[in-house]
């Protein structure tokens, strides 16, 4: 954050001060007043059960200077009409000041976005001052909050960027003008929201279409919905993936026996070798992707592999952890759709050990396919996995999919009651569900 007077960010969104204007904010906003910094500012939002304004004593304990809401506080306070409008606006105004010398990457795609955000920022940070998006904080609210960590020392600014309706990014890139766009693919994720996967290619198209003048699309040379993006810009278009016409290919990829990937990454003259300490194959897709966003930005493909060797992901993404007992657990709890999923059962098959576990639970936000998607997911998994562990009423069609090798448990207490009472040296167990699951609870006790 760029230090502000409380008076300046008044006169930024259009509010007024209530206490004394001449204290300056050096330190990132944040909506959870547990979580201010020294210097800081809480941005209160009035909820149906909870008003955040009731929390500014709290934030002021931790560190925050100021308030940011729609009633004045017991901290000095910015009042607002719509606090959201003003913590965009306040985000926008900073990194229009940092413009110079600021490169924006925006990244999307249906799954893979956190843990490509994570190789790129491990990629960008390489070579300059890296402020990218903590965990998936990738909406109309971790947009700006990301924006405002953002100060004269920041080279590369990466967005993560989701969406839930047509619109959504868009509205997002009207912040802020990415100079690199990061396409990963177009997938189901949130299928019963868009209602097709038009209309899920439209919106992440709309990132494409608000890069800067001359920015660059970097998009997935497998997904022929993203690849015909290349026809909403005029600027360059950089791709990677497997298929033989990538700009940055994938090729020799192998698994070892933890299931991680090891890879050669081609760019134009060069080739480098690559291997990530994350699980599962479709990492190499998001490493390509990362190693492309680095090019786009100036940074060699050699640097790029070698920051990749050492990256690491946001909690709950492909985390592998020993328990005690011998058995292996790998917790992919953050979030799922199907096409996430595979990619999770994927990894669990080529993790080497005794009976492979797959602990699944429901998807969310499938629409009307629901049914079909989850027992189809249930199927996928009896062929990569000898149990199947259907948690919550909600998954019952993956049990139904998974036919025989199916158990159904009633919630995450029951599951993990089972999987005391079964598991065994050897075992690797997959943990894997919507975050409305919750079934990091289950990888928590376990682990």
């Amino acid at each position: 954050m760029i230090p502000l007077s409380l008076g300046e960010i008044a006169a930024v969104v259009g509010g007024t001060v209530e206490g004394d204007g001449a204290v300056k904010v050096t330190a990132p906003a944040v909506l959870d007043g547990r979580q201010a910094e020294p210097g800081g500012l809480f941005v209160a939002f009035a909820g149906e059960y909870v008003d955040g304004h009731d929390y500014a004593g709290q934030a002021g304990r931790a560190g925050a200077v100021a308030v940011l809401g729609s009633r004045p506080t017991a901290l000095p306070t910015v009042v607002v009409e719509d606090a959201q409008a003003a913590l965009q606006a306040l985000a926008a105004h900073v990194v229009a000041r940092l413009r110079d010398g600021l490169t924006v990457v925006g990244l999307t795609g249906s799954q893979g976005k956190t843990g490509t955000k994570d190789l790129l920022a491990a990629v960008l940070s390489s070579a300059a001052p890296t402020i990218a998006t903590i965990g998936s904080l990738n909406n109309e609210l971790g947009v700006p909050l990301t924006m405002l960590r953002a100060d004269a020392a920041t080279r590369f600014l990466v967005l993560e960027m989701g969406a839930r309706r047509v619109g959504d990014i868009a509205e997002l890139t009207g912040l802020v003008t990415p100079d690199i766009a990061v396409v990963l693919n177009v997938g189901q994720a949130h299928l019963g929201e868009f209602g097709s996967r038009a209309a899920i290619a439209k919106t992440k198209g709309e990132l494409v279409q608000g890069l800067a003048p001359g920015g660059t699309a970097v998009l997935n040379a497998d997904d022929p919905r993203v690849v015909a993006m290349r026809s909403l810009t005029d600027g360059p278009v950089l791709t990677f993936g497997r298929a033989e016409h990538a700009d940055v290919r994938v090729l020799g990829l192998a698994l070892d026996r933890l299931g991680r990937p090891s890879f050669t990454l081609r760019a134009a003259d060069a080739s480098v070798p690559v291997a990530l300490p994350h699980v599962g194959a479709h990492q190499a897709l998001n490493a390509s992707a990362a190693a492309a966003a680095g090019l786009a930005a100036g940074v060699r493909l050699d640097l790029a592999a070698a920051a990749l060797a050492t990256a690491s992901l946001s909690e709950w993404r492909m985390e592998l952890r020993d328990l005690t007992g011998g058995v292996t657990l790998l917790n992919d709890s953050y979030n799922a759709n199907p096409d996430s999923t595979r990619a999770a059962l994927d990894a669990l098959a080529a993790i080497e050990g005794g009976r492979r576990i797959a602990v699944l639970g429901q998807m969310l936000e499938l629409g009307d396919d629901s049914a079909a998607e989850h027992r189809a997911v249930g199927e996928y998994a009896a062929s990569r996995a000898d149990v199947v562990v259907a948690v919550g009423e909600a998954a019952r069609s993956i049990a139904d999919g998974a036919g025989e090798r199916a158990v159904v448990l009633a919630d995450n207490d029951a599951a993990v009651d089972w999987l005391r009472g079964h598991l065994a040296a050897g075992d690797v167990v997959l943990v894997k569900a919507s975050r409305g699951a919750r079934l990091d609870e289950v990888a928590a006790v376990l682990g």
